[in-house]
């Protein structure tokens, strides 16, 4: 039977009714634990340096589940469309529901689809700018000069990703403090998979 109107049944369901409204769209959800991939092109690449911007510092699971709207609201994570995102993209990717409202991984987001433009322009591709660095320490150190929201952790996390050969994560994650379970789980799904390109 349904409740009276006015009744407080009626206005929980009320409510309940309205907030399932406010959810933002979770049709394709991606796992928690993002997989190694084998990057096609270089929408593969900033998709991935996005999702490391926007899982630091925020739980992987909260990020993991709304992924499809950060597809959504990136154009697929087209770079050159990205790269020329103004306020009113700014504006538009911080009201997409599912997306974090944190205007600066916005904007980081947005430079970091130009500098993977120079990135192309001066190397041909991603993978041959990997390339041209003899060791991880001049490569990771580049890479925190180029792309913005990039640090320690999320350069080897971005690489790994990406299958590039990285530092054995027992010993380099000795030197980041802190406690960094879902990189660990990562990085054990990936040597089960045989994915894995640690040293």
């Amino acid at each position: 039977m349904p409740p009276q109107p006015g009744s407080a049944a009626a206005t929980t369901a009320n409510a309940t009714a309205r907030n399932r409204r406010k959810q933002p769209e979770v049709t394709d959800i991606v796992d928690t634990i993002p997989e190694v991939i084998e990057p096609q092109n270089s929408r593969d690449y900033l998709e991935v340096i996005s999702r490391a911007v926007f899982q630091a510092g925020v739980s992987w699971k909260q990020i993991a589940s709304h992924w499809g709207a950060y597809r959504r609201a990136f154009g697929a994570f087209d770079p050159s469309a990205v790269a020329s995102y103004g306020d009113a993209e700014v504006a538009r990717v911080l009201a997409t529901p599912g997306v974090l409202r944190v205007e600066r991984k916005v904007r980081a987001t947005i430079a970091n689809a130009a500098a993977l433009l120079k990135v192309q322009a001066t190397f041909g591709d991603f993978a041959a700018y990997v390339a041209s660095f003899s060791d991880y320490d001049a490569l990771a150190r580049d890479l925190k000069k180029r792309f913005s929201y990039l640090g320690d952790m999320n350069v080897w996390y971005v690489l790994f990703r990406t299958g590039f050969p990285v530092p054995r994560f027992e010993g380099w994650v000795a030197t980041i403090r802190g406690e960094h379970p879902r990189m660990r789980e990562m990085v054990e799904r990936a040597r089960a998979a045989g994915r894995s390109r640690e040293y």
